[in-house]
């Protein structure tokens, strides 16, 4: 059979459709990728409007063709998932623009499909969701369009409603119960976390501050008791000791299933969601004494993965934020943590050699450092002006504008001068307390960078931040106010209420998102198992309880599909039981037959039944009249009918 051609109508609903599933993509695709789809849609509904012909293939194999060029220029390869996703928004809309006939515009549904799919490759939050399954009603209304050639309306969305619905039992049956696989989705490790953006393993001159206006989430807490104060919220990540004139690198140092310390002081009990960033550190709050199996803790403190986090991950830590760290490797951390380049910051260096030679106390020395960072009027900046070979020197002496990796490097580099191991740690400070789910949210413009000097074998390493000694308010009030609002992004500012306010509530329910369906994870699905007495709940478990749950959805499906017997109301019931007792004297109604060629048929044989005619006749003028028959109407019909019955 030759395929119904596309109405002026169903083209432009299926563009409208298209232009539901491409948009979510467009802030992924590369530009010129992205302005080419919108282009082809454009340029396929200006057709429909007008009514002017679809190109011919002549014209359209040129542009498929030179289509995949610019996905292969724009991407680099024409492998994986970006450059799949570009293909995909490039060929549907040229599906539409060559559409003719409903199958032309199937075909370019099932290719909206794998879009809808798609978005899931770039994120997985609710409001990828919503947008999914704002697609999928699109997608369905112009499937049940094409098939029913007849215009989108209340009705037909309401049988896709109604449609989705029934859905509904077989998704909660998939998502409970079908095996998951601790990982990205689908396998896809290196584009799960490509141009991600974070806390670096590395610092230099303006790579913190660069994160300050990303208002993206690092990572969630949730605590179980008391929240500790903003002075004790230093969220520890890699440790810098390396330093090479300019960039601070980490020192590797082993590590062990257990930390180097002795737990002693407050104890605080959280659990973390920590976002992926594709390496191995987890956040912890100073300082971990108790993790999971799979952690690992570094001679520098640092909390480990076994593997890189590709993932979002939620981990249960205990941290006492005093205990005494004393250094339990051997001695040639603390020379690492002395030395300096040659070559780089010599008025500090003469600064530093002067201080050493005055006093033996690295108490003192510790004093010396920190007065001269007061004294010395440090500015608290985000836009601090571009250091050159002797960044230290240029910031103390020079520019004295800096952000607190600023701060940090310079202290350090000051405090080795004089003799002091000393190193740099970057993390995350603070965090704000969501007022509606509790939870502690600290986020990249959170970064911070702090130092750690070693006095002792008793005391061990000691925190200092430099920041915090210039500018306190950074940490006991937050970046707002050691900044002002004005210098943060609009979303991150907590002077205007009603943001506030919608950034809290977005936020709790992202986090309900993240923990009950995100969260759903190999560990929890095998825990519940455990509950239904399944086990370990392995794969074959999983199978067939999928297969019981699927065979009695589509059995419940096929009960609701077989025919049913109608429903009678008032006056239809009062003619079947009269039609029935009329039966058992000898005058059956045939199922075919109307009320008065069963009277006629009747009164032909029995003529003393003529008061048949009138009852038939008013029982279809009550049946098929335009009022709905009442009370009274019925009572004189079943008066006629019991006259009759008594003849």
């Amino acid at each position: 059979m030759r395929e119904p051609a596309l109405s002026r109508q169903q083209t432009l609903a299926l563009t409208g459709t298209a232009v539901l599933v491409l948009a979510p993509h467009m802030l992924y695709l590369p530009p010129v990728v992205a302005a080419l789809s919108a282009l082809f849609l454009l340029w396929r509904g200006v057709n429909a409007w007008r009514k002017v012909a679809p190109p011919g293939r002549i014209v359209l194999l040129p542009i498929a063709v030179a289509s995949i060029a610019v996905v292969l220029w724009s991407v680099g390869n024409v492998f994986g998932k970006m450059p799949g996703l570009a293909l995909l928004a490039l060929f549907m809309p040229l599906k539409l623009l060559e559409a003719r006939n409903r199958r032309d515009g199937r075909a370019a549904l099932l290719l909206g499909c794998f879009l809808l799919m798609g978005l899931f490759l770039h994120e997985q939050n609710m409001l990828t969701a919503v947008l999914a399954l704002i697609g999928t009603v699109a997608v369905l209304a112009s499937f049940a369009m094409l098939q029913q050639a007849r215009a989108p309306s209340l009705a037909g969305l309401r049988e896709i409603g109604l449609l989705m619905a029934q859905a509904v039992p077989l998704l909660v049956v998939l998502f409970v119960l079908f095996p998951r696989i601790d990982g990205p989705l689908w396998g896809l490790p290196l584009d799960q976390t490509a141009g991600r953006s974070g806390l670096s393993d590395t610092m230099e001159p303006g790579s913190i501050s660069e994160l300050i206006m990303n208002g993206e989430i690092a990572f969630r807490v949730e605590f179980q008791g008391a929240v500790p104060p903003a002075s004790q919220r230093y969220w520890r990540g890699p440790v810098l000791t390396r330093f090479d004139g300019r960039r601070w690198q980490p020192l590797f140092t082993g590590f062990e299933s257990t930390p180097a310390y002795t737990p002693r002081g407050p104890v605080y009990d959280y659990s973390i969601t920590l976002e992926p960033h594709n390496q191995r550190w987890l956040m912890a709050l100073d300082y971990p004494v108790s993790a999971e199996a799979t952690h690992l803790f570094s001679y520098d403190y640092t909390l480990l993965s076994r593997v890189p986090v590709r993932n979002r991950m939620r981990y249960t830590l205990r941290s006492q934020p005093q205990a005494p760290v004393e250094q339990r490797l051997s001695r040639y951390i603390l020379l690492a943590a002395r030395q300096l380049p040659e070559g780089y910051n010599p008025r500090s260096l003469a600064i530093g050699a002067q201080w050493k030679a005055e006093s033996e106390d690295p108490d003192t020395r510790l004093g010396n450092v920190l007065d001269f960072m007061r004294r010395a009027g440090l500015r608290y900046t985000l836009t601090p002006p571009v250091l050159g070979q002797h960044s230290a020197d240029e910031f103390l002496f020079d520019t004295r504008e800096g952000f607190c990796e600023h701060f940090s490097s310079a202290f350090v580099v000051l405090a080795r001068a004089a003799g002091l191991p000393a190193r740099v740690v970057t993390g995350y400070q603070g965090g704000e307390i969501n007022p509606l789910d509790r939870t502690l949210v600290v986020r990249q413009s959170d970064a911070h960078a702090w130092a750690e000097v070693w006095l002792d074998d008793a005391r061990g390493w000691q925190r200092v931040d430099p920041t915090a000694a210039s500018y306190p308010t950074r940490i006991e009030s937050g970046l707002g106010q050691a900044l002002g609002d004005d210098a943060l992004p609009f979303m991150l500012r907590t002077n205007n209420d009603w943001v506030l306010a919608m950034r809290h509530r977005w936020e709790a329910i992202n986090n309900g998102w993240n923990q009950w369906v995100l969260g759903y994870n190999a560990q929890r699905q095998a825990e519940l198992m455990r509950r239904l007495g399944l086990g370990s709940g392995g794969w074959h478990a999983m199978v067939g309880l999928m297969a019981m749950a699927a065979g009695a959805w589509m059995l419940w499906i096929a009960l609701r599909l077989l025919p049913r017997a109608p429903r009678r109301d008032a006056l239809d019931k009062l003619w079947h039981r009269f039609c029935a007792r009329l039966a058992a004297r000898g005058h059956p109604r045939l199922a075919w037959e109307p009320a008065s060629t069963y009277a006629e048929r009747v009164v032909r044989n029995k003529p003393e039944l003529a008061a048949l005619r009138d009852i038939a006749e008013q029982y279809e003028q009550l049946r098929y009249g335009r009022s709905a028959p009442d009370q009274s109407s019925l009572a004189a019909l079943r008066a006629l009918m019991r006259q009759l019955g008594k003849t």
